[in-house]
């Protein structure tokens, strides 16, 4: 009983302070801005993935002949 007694009082001023209470027009402070909120967007980065060519061979035209080239591996940059 004793402890109900005593919760109920140190309880009570934290349930008076908690209900909402009229407020007063001093409290409240409009300031209306002439000018409107710029809006700053950031430049787009590319992103790139690199894909990995393999080694393969092409035929290519040197001297008015057709020579089989071997291209080696290489990566490319993809964008994603």
């Amino acid at each position: 009983m004793k402890r109900l007694l005593l919760g109920t009082l140190l309880a009570l001023p934290f349930a008076i302070s908690s209900l909402p209470s009229q407020a007063s027009a001093a409290e409240i402070i409009v300031r209306p801005n002439g000018h409107e909120v710029a809006v700053v967007r950031k430049p787009l980065i590319a992103r790139y993935h690199q894909k990995l060519i393999p080694a393969h061979w092409e035929t290519v035209r040197r001297h008015g002949r057709l020579v089989k080239v071997r291209v080696p591996a290489h990566f490319v940059k993809v964008r994603v």
